[in-house]
């Protein structure tokens, strides 16, 4: 059995180690301390973390919104502890919180290479979206921002 919680800035550390224990997840500048803490901040309630039993954290996942559309990220469950629901549990934590603020439409980006990832949101029925492109520009210079 799983308990989920909303993420806090207190999981922040243990939040990167899963993130940096899984292929396909990215770790950016833009997952610092200080940048999760704003986003926890302006999105609160909608980030969420997983254990089971007493143990370590064993999954998150990140959510916020523009008003209109939800974004989740860095959807990530412990290998060993995958095929247990807790991904799904998480997912459906975001959305919900999402739906209570009137937001019924939801995205998230999968790298081209993270076959795992695209073949969980695929058997969620998410839908691949091939009409647009995402572009980026980071102010800063960093490639990694």
């Amino acid at each position: 059995m799983h308990d989920l919680r909303p993420m806090t800035i207190a999981d922040h550390d243990a939040v990167i180690d899963l993130m940096k224990k899984t292929p396909g997840v990215s770790f950016r500048d833009a997952d610092s301390r200080e940048a999760t803490a704003r986003y926890l901040e302006r999105n609160p309630r909608l980030s969420f973390v997983a254990r089971v039993g007493e143990q370590q954290l064993v999954g998150c996942i990140m959510c916020g919104h523009d008003g209109r559309r939800g974004y989740l990220q860095h959807l990530v469950v412990l290998p060993e502890f995958r095929r247990r629901g807790i991904a799904n549990a998480l997912v459906q934590s975001c959305l919900l919180e999402l739906e209570r603020l009137g937001i019924l439409k939801c995205h998230i980006d999968v790298f081209k290479t993270n076959s795992l990832a695209q073949a969980y949101w695929e058997s969620q029925g998410w839908t691949l979206r091939t009409d647009i492109h995402r572009y980026s520009f980071v102010r800063s210079g960093g490639e990694n921002v």
